[in-house]
């Protein structure tokens, strides 16, 4: 049946705009990815109780039954509640579904409408219970003063997207001990919009098992899906201990890897933020046994903050080339390979903004800073990327704008010192920062909320870092590497 199922995946796939897709949030998982979310559920038997929420066209929960032939699931009775908002695949899951009509102690019952509303109402009437839950729920955003946000809150939910939503009803739904095998976004991992999440999961659930694909574009290729990805398994109720984390590069998983990690590694205890790190090796990472990085930009006396120019709202502002009354503007294109270039003359962005008295506020002093860019391509090396700006650049202007798409570091909204600057871009381009990094944000952004709840070397130790890349010229990233090397021991 799941090889029926899969042949209409690809082919309702195909045929369906991709703004339709987008405007849903629906994307249908693959056979091979459904199989794999199905065989992490633990051995159980007697009654289950399914939930399929946002079911399409039925691939996770023809992908659950099939495991129930086998001796790791095998029910008395299996009573399935398959929700999808889309009217038009109804049919489709009904007949996805009547295929192991009287081969399976099965039940089944296919709901329509609203999941979100429809759970809201049996949470609130206590009307859960259910032992197992599949999903790959849709991927929307939630607006703030939506329907969706006041409904959930009822519920005791504040989150952003729908797939955040679904995952937290499903859990209130479930029974104690129950399970919840979903493939969601890797975005709630950090970052300040998912925390409310993050806290109601680890109070209301236990993580099991995470897996993290090496390609960002291979869970849903058919689709052209590039948002990272990543399997979760919780248990209701349970008593949080060790994780397993998987990897394999991409749904064929014939490179599936695995170890069992303690769960201060998956979230560092003295944490405020809560982010969920996915280390993908059982040893310690040099960032991680380093005794020099430990301190926080409070401690450093530095801050860090998101460029405060907006472009498109002062666009009256905006000048492509520096002339009489105007201040650098620089934006993240501006930094390449080797360093900062500007103005740039053919650049499509603007060099310069006006400075007025209206536009001082969103201006810093011209001085030393570190930046780092705030967005990264899909399939880029390198998720942080640090540069310096150097006050000699610009002909003895005296402000700076600092783009949006731009983290700053700064002290107090002045420049840091040259060395200070500097040895923080070299300690921020080393590679086992950019790793550690990774291991907590699946998504192509820095914040500067990310930057900030990172730890760093001493003050000192930067600046003798930066005091050591001014003696050097055309530093290698093997160079960088080995200083940290250093540095870490």
């Amino acid at each position: 049946m799941l090889t029926t199922v899969e042949q209409t995946r690809l082919r309702i796939s195909k045929k369906t705009d991709a703004a339709v897709k987008s405007r849903l949030g629906q994307f249908f998982t693959p056979a091979t990815t459904a199989a794999f979310m199905a065989g992490l559920f633990p051995p159980a038997g007697g009654a289950c109780r399914l939930l399929d929420a946002g079911a399409g066209i039925g691939s996770l929960s023809c992908a659950f039954l099939e495991k129930c032939f086998g001796p790791a699931l095998h029910f008395d009775n299996i009573c399935l509640t398959a929700c999808e908002f889309d009217e038009s695949l109804l049919p489709t899951l009904h007949a996805s579904l009547q295929g192991y009509a009287g081969k399976l102690p099965l039940a089944w019952k296919v709901a329509g409408g609203d999941f979100v509303e429809a759970a809201v109402n049996r949470i609130q009437f206590e009307q859960g219970g259910f032992t197992h839950a599949i999903l790959n729920p849709p991927y929307k955003k939630i607006g703030s003063d939506s329907r969706h946000r006041l409904l959930l809150r009822k519920a005791g939910i504040e989150t952003v997207n729908l797939y955040s939503a679904f995952v937290a009803l499903a859990i209130l739904l479930m029974a104690p001990g129950g399970q919840i095998v979903a493939i969601i976004p890797r975005s709630f991992c950090n970052g300040p919009y998912y925390r409310p999440f993050r806290d109601f999961v680890m109070k209301h659930a236990a993580i099991r098992h995470m897996h993290l694909f090496g390609s960002r574009s291979q869970a849903f290729k058919d689709d052209d899906v590039l948002q990272e990805n990543i399997i979760i398994r919780l248990e209701r109720g349970g008593q949080q201990g060790p994780v397993r984390i998987t990897t394999s590069t991409d749904d064929t998983f014939a490179d599936l890897a695995g170890h069992e990690h303690p769960f201060e590694r998956i979230v560092f205890p003295d944490d405020p933020e809560r982010f969920i790190h996915v280390p993908t090796s059982p040893e310690m990472s040099a960032f991680e046994l380093s005794r020099a990085v430990r301190h926080t930009l409070a401690e450093l006396g530095i801050a860090v903050s998101t460029g405060p120019v907006v472009d498109f709202r002062l666009k009256e502002h905006l000048r492509d080339m520096p002339e009489t009354g105007t201040v650098p503007l620089l934006y993240s294109g501006h930094f390449g390979p080797e360093g900062l270039i500007w103005p740039m003359p053919d650049a499509k962005k603007a060099n310069a903004i006006l400075h007025t008295r209206d536009i001082e506020k969103w201006l810093y002093p011209n001085g030393f800073y570190c930046v780092v860019r705030r967005f990264s391509s899909k399939e880029e090396r390198r998720r942080i990327v640090a540069n310096v700006i150097d006050p000699a650049a610009f002909d003895g202007a005296t402000m700076l704008g600092i783009e949006n798409h731009l983290n700053v570091f700064h002290e107090n909204k002045c420049g840091l010192p040259e060395a200070l600057a500097r040895g923080l871009a070299v300690f921020l381009n080393a590679s086992a920062v950019d790793e550690h990094f990774r291991r907590f944000s699946g998504h192509t952004q820095v914040n500067a909320t990310d930057l900030k709840l990172m730890k760093y070397p001493s003050r000192q130790a930067l600046i003798e870092l930066g005091q050591w890349a001014m003696r050097h010229d055309g530093l290698t990233q093997a160079m960088l590497d080995e200083r940290f090397e250093a540095l870490a021991a």
